[in-house]
């Protein structure tokens, strides 16, 4: 048993991550009619949109994605004009996959209608949750940033 579980009894952490997972359905059953997108192919244009042009391997890796269905969904989103794939100028194997104006466009708007989704529930809380949310906050970044570095994926 890690240091971590040790903190934690078995019920906090099944807690925490069941509450993570509510939230993310929830963000993306009420923006998903905004988007026409799947979680993992929001997920996927937030990756590229942040990153700029980027390998189609290294975005593999950061999304957890297996080589074929990563393929399949570059498809898709590029079908929907909203990426792009193209090789590396410098190394004709390397595919890179890269953002459109119509997908930063809709990556930008979707990213609104998220944020104020989040805002909104937000200001329904108490001050207590609110100061308490906002004190986990470095923890909570911590945390994201520890699990991405276990499974091999940059931020």
């Amino acid at each position: 048993m890690s240091s971590a579980s040790t903190r934690f009894e078995d019920d906090e952490i099944a807690r925490l991550r069941l509450t993570f997972g509510k939230i993310a359905r929830r963000v993306d059953r009420r923006s998903s009619g905004e988007d026409g997108l799947t979680r993992s192919q929001f997920s996927l244009l937030s990756t590229v949109a942040r990153h700029g042009e980027i390998g189609v391997r290294e975005l593999a890796e950061i999304e957890g994605i297996n080589p074929t269905m990563l393929s399949r969904m570059l498809g898709k989103l590029e079908d929907a004009g909203l990426l792009t794939r193209s090789p590396d100028p410098g190394d004709k194997r390397v595919i890179r996959a890269g953002i459109t104006e119509a997908g930063r466009e809709r990556f930008l708007h979707l990213r609104e209608v998220r944020t104020a989704l989040f805002a909104e529930n937000l200001a329904g809380l108490s001050d207590e949750h609110t100061d308490a949310i906002r004190r986990a906050l470095p923890a909570l970044e911590a945390l994201a940033e520890s699990m991405a570095d276990s499974a091999g994926c940059r931020p």
